[in-house]
């Protein structure tokens, strides 16, 4: 005769097995993060067989959904206490193709391959271009070591103790800026040699506010859980209705401002700095004492 489980040890049973369950879906996101990183390549890959400029908007669209992605699989795994080192090393992985990989062959598809050639003393302008696109995928793989070999990273410019911030800029936003340019463009990608010589700026500055040790806001310090101003909500309903209607000059916008806030910040680190009188020497200091 089969006795009948203990309702007790059911009870038990279910947190673990919803526990097991749940640690799948950070990955799903992560999975997804990936899709549209190989997604983008490919388009890229069709914008240069075919030469039509829309594939390379539909490229930077796949990354813009990739940011989103990545944005809700660490969020979901922190919401639901499912982090794992695997998932950090799956995401940090799929960061390097979906940020680095795919917005280095947009960049430099959208900037550089029809432009005409171009020579700036003994090099091309295409071959300046590939240099500059390679060392944007160079500076989003170091940021990402940097960020799984430091515990508490500390920018070097800090600010209010009870904000949290990124050390340098997140590779998910350098690949925004570059996926935003594009689709402002609707993915007509640039002509002119002057334009692209820009671009190549552009595209460089990027890559150092990446590894740079400047503050970017995190904004890891906001609680979905948690009860919300009516500001906040209506904001982000705001948002989402301008990307609904605008999404070209809306999320070009938006790249721009969140690129800039980190030099906004240091320029005005340095300059509160410099303002400052200097700490007194020893000599001084014995005086007064």
């Amino acid at each position: 005769m089969d006795l009948p489980i203990p309702r007790r040890r059911q009870d038990e049973q279910r947190p673990r097995r919803m526990s097991k369950g749940m640690y799948i879906l950070p990955s799903l996101f992560t999975s997804g993060n990936m899709a549209a990183g190989f997604y983008a390549i490919v388009q890229v890959l069709y914008y240069a067989i075919t030469n039509q400029h829309w594939h390379l908007d539909h490229a930077a669209i796949a990354i813009g959904f990739a940011v989103l992605f990545d944005g809700l699989d660490g969020r979901i795994a922190r919401m639901t206490g499912t982090s794992s080192d695997f998932g950090r090393e799956l995401d940090s992985l799929a960061d390097v193709i979906t940020f680095g990989v795919a917005p280095a062959m947009l960049a430099w598809a959208w900037g550089f391959h029809g432009v005409p050639p171009v020579w700036l003393g003994n090099i091309k302008l295409t071959q300046l271009g590939g240099i500059a696109c390679f060392l944007f995928l160079v500076a989003g793989a170091s940021r990402l070591a940097r960020f799984n070999i430091t515990s508490n990273p500390q920018p070097s410019n800090p600010g209010r103790p009870g904000k949290k911030y990124f050390v340098g800029m997140p590779i998910p936003a350098g690949a925004g800026v570059i996926a935003a340019m594009v689709h402002f463009r609707d993915g007509e990608p640039i002509g002119s040699w002057y334009t692209a010589l820009t671009w190549v700026a552009m595209v460089a500055a990027v890559g150092y506010l990446m590894v740079s040790t400047w503050r970017f806001y995190s904004f890891k310090d906001i609680d979905f859980r948690s009860r919300h101003p009516f500001r906040l909500i209506l904001l982000l309903a705001a948002l989402i209705a301008g990307v609904a209607a605008f999404s070209g000059p809306v999320l070009f916008g938006v790249a721009l401002l969140y690129m800039f806030s980190g030099v906004f910040w240091r320029l005005q680190w340095m300059f509160r700095r410099r303002n400052q009188p200097p700490p007194p020497t020893y000599k001084e200091a014995s005086q007064t004492s």
